[in-house]
C-alpha cells in the first residue's frame, strides 16, 4: 500500500503492519513530519505524472463489511491431517469397499472417454486426408508406398500431376478453313516425367500488341482427348499428345496467344 506526506508531498510505501503499530500515524522519512497514513491510503499509485494522492473522504458511520473470509469456532475441536497421526507398527490404512467399486467405476468411465477420444481423432485424421488427397496423390514419396499397396488391394490410383514437367513442343493459331469468324489453335505436348500423368487443363489466353488481355479459356482433358481409357491411363512418360481446339474470333487485335497448364 502506499500513503503521501501532506507536508513534503513524498509518497511511502507500507505495510499493514506499520499501520497497525499506533494506528495508523507514521512519520515521514523526509521532513519527520507526523500524519494519518489512512487519509490518502491507496493499493496502487496513479500513473505519472503523480501530483497529490486524493484524501478519502470522512464518513460519520464505519462502513460495513460483508465478505468474510474467515470465523473461528470455539467449540470446534482442532483439525489435524490423518496422515500426520502416529500409527502403529501393524495399522495399515483400510480403503472401504464401496470407496474401490467407486474408483473401479472411475476407471472404466475414464476408459470410454479415452477410447472415443481415440476413435474421434482418427475420424479428424482420416477427413484431413481426405481432404488434402490430391496434394498426396501427387506427392512421390506417398506414391512409393500407395500405387503398391493399392495393386494389392485391386484398386487403381489416378494419375498424377506435375505441370513443370510437361514441354509444350509446338503451338500453331490460323483460321478455321470452314467455319468462318472461328479459329484453329493446335499444339504438340510432351511428358517428360519419369511416369505416367494426368492430362492437363490447358488455359489459352489471346491479347493484342500491348499485351492486353482479350479472351481467355480454359480446356479440360476430355475438351481435346475423345477416348476415356486414355484419359484414365494418363499421358505416359516421353509420349507427346496433340492439342487442337477451336475457338471464335474476337478480332483483328488478337495478334499474340498463350498456352498455361494447370493440374
Amino acid at each position: 500500500m502506499y500513503a503521501q506526506c501532506p507536508e513534503c508531498l513524498t509518497i511511502f510505501k507500507l505495510t499493514g503492519a506499520e499501520l497497525g503499530a499506533a494506528h495508523a500515524s507514521v512519520r515521514c522519512g523526509h521532513c519527520s513530519a507526523v500524519f494519518d497514513a489512512l487519509r490518502t491510503l491507496v493499493d496502487q499509485l496513479p500513473p505519472e505524472p503523480i501530483g497529490n494522492l486524493d484524501t478519502h473522504p470522512a464518513h460519520a458511520a464505519p462502513p460495513q463489511l460483508g465478505l468474510p473470509v474467515f470465523r473461528p469456532n470455539p467449540g470446534q475441536a482442532a483439525l489435524f491431517d490423518p496422515d500426520d497421526r502416529p500409527r502403529t507398527v501393524a495399522e495399515r490404512p483400510v480403503t472401504p469397499a464401496f470407496t474401490r467399486k467407486r474408483r473401479r467405476a472411475r476407471a472404466q468411465r475414464h476408459g470410454s472417454w479415452i477410447f472415443g477420444s481415440i476413435v474421434l481423432l482418427l475420424a479428424l485424421g482420416a477427413q484431413v486426408l481426405w481432404a488434402e488427397r490430391a496434394q498426396w496423390l501427387d506427392d512421390a514419396r506417398a506414391r512409393a508406398w500407395l500405387d503398391p499397396a493399392c495393386a494389392r488391394i485391386g484398386c487403381r490410383l489416378p494419375p498424377r500431376h506435375d505441370a513443370s514437367a510437361l514441354e509444350l513442343i509446338s503451338r500453331d493459331i490460323r483460321p478455321h478453313p470452314s467455319v468462318t469468324g472461328a479459329l484453329i489453335i493446335s499444339a504438340t505436348v510432351r511428358n517428360d516425367a519419369d511416369f505416367a500423368q494426368a492430362f492437363p487443363v490447358v488455359e489459352i489466353t489471346l491479347s493484342d500488341l500491348d499485351e492486353t488481355r482479350i479472351a481467355m479459356r480454359r480446356f479440360g482433358p476430355r475438351d481435346y482427348v475423345n477416348d476415356p481409357r486414355a484419359i484414365a491411363a494418363g499421358l505416359a512418360p516421353g509420349a507427346s499428345t496433340a492439342l487442337v481446339f477451336e475457338v471464335a474470333d474476337p478480332g483483328k487485335n488478337a495478334v499474340a496467344f498463350e498456352f498455361k497448364f494447370d493440374e
